[in-house]
Formats: C-alpha cells, structure tokens, sequence
C-alpha cells in the first residue's frame, strides 16, 4: 500500500504499574485503529516508566519479550493492526531499554536502544546493537529509541536499508526540547522518511516530560504535534512514495538533489573509526 494511517499515543505513564499501563496502551491501540491507524506508536518505557534510581529498581518491571508479545499480539491481531511499544526488557541478568514491533500478522520483533545517555533507567541497561529495518504491512519500519535520533548515524543506516517509516518513542524530560524544535525534522530530511516520534507527557519522581509528540514528513514538514501536556492520539495518512522517492528534482538537469546516491562514503571512515 502507498497510503498508510498511522497514530503516535502521547500519554502519561504510572511507574512501576506494568499491568496498568498495559491495559490502557491496549485500549488506546483499540481507540487509534477504530479510527483507521494502521501503525500505532508508544512512547518508551510505557509499560514501566523510566525514571529508576538503580539496576535493582528496575529490574522488577523488565519483562521478557516473549510475554509482553504474547499479549499485544493477538490484539494487534484482532485489530488488524502494527504497534511499537517501549518496554524495559529482562535479558537474562541484563535490562534492556527495548520496543516491542507486533504486526497483525502474528509476526513481533524487538529492537534494543544503541545509544545511552547518563539519565534515568539508561544508565543502568544493557545496549542493543543492531539497527534492523522491519518489513510490515505499513511498508518498512525502523524503530530507534529517544536519544538515538540525536546521532545521525542510525538514521541513516536505516534510510539506507529502505525505511518508509522511523517510529520513535521517546522520553523527552524538560531539557530536550531541541528534539523536537530541531532534530526530528533534520533526520527526517536527511533520509528523506517520515518520522513517528511519540513521546510522554506528566511528572515521575520529579521529572517532568515535554510531550510535543510529532509526525513528521521526508521533507522536513511537522504535519502534526501534540502539546506539552495533554495525553492525545495524533493521527496522520502518510504518502510512503513519498519516502522512496530519495532524489529531489526542481528543475531537471538544473537542480535537482540525491541524498542517497550524491553521498561519498570513502571519505566518511572515521565515523567508523573506534574512539581513542
């Protein structure tokens, strides 16, 4: 399909209340795809909350994957519909900062946050490392985590792998607001993708959190953002051809811009180069 309905679900988040915060992510899912969303976005950590002091702390409400699949799936099932929703992650002895993709299909995959800032359960989790691009039945979705999208270098890669689609739940405490001002929109048009960034709104353990969730086109265009503080489904039909198209052509042979096919990776090593 070329036309998708997607949803990004800006809500507060109760701490350490997995259960809750469950039951109302999958009334929400139900609300978002009653009116026609086909991919419906999180914000991270909604099943747990973020702001944990310690290893220990969080580590009561990591799940593993399997078992928060097992119960989103058959519902994204009923509702003919893909979400992505942030969960922290029990890996063995290690947590992980993760976001559950499940697709109506009965198919679900899970992607683990690369980047950690020193804030919150982030200090404390284990890093993925792998930056996959999903196929679904919305088109191909990359997923990052938050503090990803301020490294242009995930983006990019999965740009490269021929994502229609970023979701990105986040977290953006007060302090962040050059995310959603400035970056998701760079990222956007630096790979020419639409960009799903969800993110939550309330106070945990006296971290207040921005909101401002957006939908944002190849272009760079905010289509549409939520406010700073009311939970809110924002919903938007996005064109995918739109993302395919890579080159930009104004005037042919005159002015026209390849962000894919102009790069120059011989010149790029030392972004791969391991840090002295």
């Amino acid at each position: 399909m070329s036309i998708v309905r997607v949803a990004a679900v800006q809500m507060d988040v109760r701490i350490g209340e997995n259960t809750a915060n469950l039951d109302k992510v999958l009334r929400l899912l139900a609300e978002a795809a009653g009116k026609g969303a086909l991919l419906v976005v999180f914000p991270e950590c909604a099943l747990s909350g973020y702001c944990f002091t310690s290893l220990a702390d969080g580590m009561p409400y990591a799940e593993d994957a399997d078992a928060v699949a097992a119960r989103v799936a058959e519902r994204c099932r009923q509702l003919n519909v893909t979400a992505v929703i942030g969960f922290l992650e029990r890996d063995g002895e290690d947590v992980r900062n993760s976001a559950l993709l499940t697709t109506p299909d009965g198919e679900w995959h899970v992607y683990r946050k690369t980047h950690l800032p020193t804030l919150g359960i982030d200090r404390f989790v284990t890093p993925g490392d792998a930056l996959p691009v999903f196929d679904t039945p919305v088109g191909k979705v990359g997923v990052l985590i938050c503090y990803d999208i301020r490294f242009s270098e995930p983006v990019r890669v999965l740009g490269l792998q021929g994502a229609d689609i970023l979701a990105l739940p986040t977290n953006w405490p007060e302090g962040a607001e050059s995310s959603p001002d400035i970056i998701t929109r760079a990222r956007a048009w630096e790979s020419r993708v639409y960009v799903v960034a969800t993110n939550r709104v309330g106070v945990e353990r006296g971290r207040r959190f921005i909101g401002r969730s957006q939908i944002v086109a190849p272009s760079g265009q905010i289509l549409f953002e939520a406010s700073a503080t009311d939970e809110t489904i924002l919903y938007a039909d996005l064109d995918l051809s739109s993302a395919r198209q890579k080159r930009i052509v104004n005037e042919p042979g005159e002015w026209e811009l390849d962000i894919t096919g102009d790069r120059r990776p011989e010149l790029y090593g030392l972004l791969t180069a391991s840090p002295d």
